[in-house]
């Protein structure tokens, strides 16, 4: 049974049509057992497909050690990277459903363009970042405010190759939650150190990306 409505293929058909600038590839990273959300998430994936002639899969079977997850950075499933002109560090763990589905196409545009809606002093902040800095993003699928804290996380990812981002779907990945001490959603982890409650106001993200990044 499909997931979206004739509606909202129209919708996105449409708003890929006026929106892509460029091919974006759409790298998953699956596995046949263990994995409740891979077959799920394939399909959120497969339904995109057919929406847009620029829009791209690449799937892998999921090896820790292979050099697919090492060159993209993956090291959970099930696994999607966003890449353009380049992979850009932005990644989902976990199925991209309910208010993050939005999330996911807004990203893809943003990919396609290998830019983003950051303010000019925001944009400046963040390109200028010389050290490499992990962004984890915790959220669930019900969240209504989650959305806007992982697209600033992606955003920055795809203003500077030396930051990475990932969604991360507390429920899935329940021991990465308790070891960030995840109460509410989001929250974001920057380098293991620095931490986020809910979504924050561009201002104050790029604050703590830059006390991160020292």
């Amino acid at each position: 049974m499909p997931l979206l409505k004739d509606e909202d293929q129209q919708f996105l058909r449409e708003e890929f049509a006026r929106k892509l600038a460029g091919p974006v590839k759409i790298v998953f990273f699956t596995q046949a057992l263990d994995c409740m959300f891979c077959q799920p998430t394939e399909q959120i994936i497969r339904e995109l497909l057919p929406l847009s002639d620029k829009l791209s899969l690449e799937t892998h079977n999921f090896a820790p050690e292979s050099e697919e997850a090492k060159r993209y950075g993956v090291d959970k499933i099930p696994a999607i990277v966003l890449a353009g002109k380049k992979d850009y560090g932005v990644k989902f763990y976990g199925i991209p459903a309910g208010f993050e589905f939005s999330t996911l196409v807004a990203d893809i545009l943003d990919v396609s363009r290998g830019e983003t809606s950051f303010s000019p002093d925001a944009r400046d902040k963040v390109r200028a970042i010389a050290k490499p800095v992990d962004i984890q993003v915790f959220v669930s699928p019900t969240c209504p405010y989650c959305p806007p804290a992982v697209r600033l996380a992606h955003m920055a990812a795809i203003e500077n190759g030396l930051i990475s981002a990932a969604m991360v779907e507390s429920t899935e990945f329940q021991h990465l939650a308790h070891k960030y001490n995840v109460m509410g959603v989001p929250r974001t982890i920057m380098n293991e150190t620095i931490s986020l409650e809910g979504a924050p106001p561009e201002q104050l993200f790029v604050e703590k990306l830059l006390e991160a990044a020292q």
